[in-house]
């Protein structure tokens, strides 16, 4: 029997090999709060029936249903794989580094296409039974990332699925024994790509990635329920940059609209030999759209400069992991 409160709550995922179809979780992440709900739509019968003064229960249908919510957590050095790989597109295999325990996943950003997961969410009763909820056909729509002065690293997924199943056994959660990227180990660096330099007086970065998709592809045929959304839009990667004004770089690449290469990294433990635990974000062109620097007191300037992830022709944005995952 569980605690009858959110302690009890749990969260299971595993990718889905075909859209839709329900996978029991391999992966149990510890979150700070989950949003996912069965979003049903609704008709009822408008037809007039003598002295009737109320619709009937029985002209009441569904006429389509879907899941949509967030999963809120923290970017931990185990289990983020499955995330990321949902979020960025590319079919990752870790590669062992050297013949050590480290192994490295790099998430190069590409289409979506049958990368969906099944989720599982184990709600409590107040009596301490565990309820089931399970999502599938789980597409990220949006990846969030944030760590200021004294923060974790959050990470912050928003979901697209295709129907709530509540007919499957809930899993026995088991937990690996992760810790948390946290703003002591952050590291800000620009420049030229491949070759980028440590940026003082930052202070917090957030970086969004977002996935737009057509979720509407509701058929006949279909029970009511969606087919595989499609990317039918360009992807939109935006931050921010929250500084002390120690320098003019940033002011100068706003003022000058020129790009620069951003890498955002969190270096953790020694996992084996010269391998760390690590979680980084490479932008290999943003541009700054605002935030000039400006005085409002006796204090310290603190910009805020938000940018702009681009193409720069060549290289793609990536997020790359090393952890002692030997599996996504």
């Amino acid at each position: 029997m569980g605690i009858g409160s959110g302690l009890g709550a749990q969260i299971g995922l595993a990718a889905e090999s075909t859209y839709g179809t329900f996978v029991a979780p391999t992966r149990f992440p510890e979150f700070t709060k989950e949003s996912l709900a069965l979003k049903k739509t609704t008709a009822t019968s408008t037809g007039i029936a003598a002295n009737r003064l109320l619709a009937l229960s029985s002209r009441r249908v569904v006429t389509r249903r879907e899941a949509t919510g967030s999963i809120d957590l923290e970017i931990a050095n185990k289990g983020m794989g499955l995330f990321i790989q949902a979020l960025m597109g590319t079919t990752v295999t870790p590669v062992q580094q050297g013949a050590t325990t480290a192994y490295l996943q790099t998430h190069t950003l590409a289409d979506t296409a049958g990368k969906s997961l099944s989720i599982q969410v184990g709600v409590p009763l107040t009596t301490g039974t565990v309820t089931d909820k399970s999502f599938v056909g789980c597409k990220v729509t949006s990846g969030e990332f944030s760590c200021g002065v004294g923060e974790m690293l959050t990470g912050s997924f928003e979901f697209d699925g295709k129907d709530c199943d509540e007919s499957q056994t809930l899993a026995a959660a088991s937990y690996v024994n992760a810790g948390p990227f946290h703003f002591g180990q952050m590291a800000l660096k620009t420049g030229t790509f491949g070759a980028e330099t440590a940026l003082d007086g930052i202070r917090k970065v957030t970086c969004k990635v977002e996935r737009p998709q057509d979720t509407e592809r509701f058929y006949a045929n279909q029970s009511a329920l969606k087919k595989e959304p499609i990317s039918n839009d360009l992807v939109k990667i935006t931050g921010s940059l929250e500084t002390d004004y120690v320098a003019t770089t940033l002011d100068d690449l706003h003022t000058s609209d020129a790009a620069t290469s951003l890498v955002w990294e969190f270096v953790g433990p020694l996992i084996a030999s010269t391998y760390f635990e690590t979680f980084r974000i490479t932008l290999p062109a943003v541009k700054l759209d605002e935030g000039p620097p400006s005085v409002d007191g006796y204090g310290v300037i603190k910009p805020t400069f938000n940018f702009t992830g681009l193409y720069d022709a060549t290289n793609l944005p990536k997020i790359e992991i090393i952890s002692t995952d030997t599996t996504v």
